[in-house]
């Protein structure tokens, strides 16, 4: 799917406000409401727009610890990888997890109360799996925290 500069103006919209009534994105790319909500729809359709979510405060949350976890194996097998994949999915704490190149093979964002609390995940993490080393390293200040995707990098 090509997309226009009106495209991506819907998506810049969109993932800052998904409330934002279609009467409003309509004025704002130059559309009325049915083109524009068409245009909404094929978006959707074409995978561009994932999912609506609403975007909760961590804080409010009582989540104000925010560890980096390095995680380093030996194993590198896909049953490894497989067991790993379940024991993340299965802790709700660790909200995003990357394979990486380089010297650390995976590193894991985790919220938690307090670092006792980091500690829990933390066992139940090795409790599942070998890991030649896992290092921990805790967000002091958030300096920049955004969902929003840069769109002008878009054909």
């Amino acid at each position: 799917m090509k997309l226009d500069s009106k495209d991506k103006l819907i998506l810049d919209l969109l993932q800052r406000d998904i409330s934002i009534p279609l009467n409003d994105i309509a004025e704002r790319v130059g559309l009325s409401a049915t083109p524009c909500w068409r245009r909404v729809q094929k978006l959707e359709q074409a995978g561009f727009i994932r999912h609506k979510v609403a975007l909760l405060d961590r804080a409010k949350l009582n989540l104000g610890v925010t560890v980096f976890v390095s995680v380093r194996t030996s194993q590198h097998d896909q049953q490894w990888l497989d067991q790993f994949k379940q024991a993340i999915q299965d802790i709700p704490e660790i909200i995003e997890a990357h394979r990486m190149s380089g010297s650390i093979d995976y590193l894991l964002q985790v919220v938690v109360p307090s670092i006792d609390d980091y500690d829990k995940v933390y066992k139940q993490l090795i409790e599942r799996l070998a890991f030649t080393d896992v290092s921990s390293a805790f967000s002091m200040e958030v300096m920049k925290s955004t969902t929003s995707l840069p769109t002008h990098y878009l054909n």
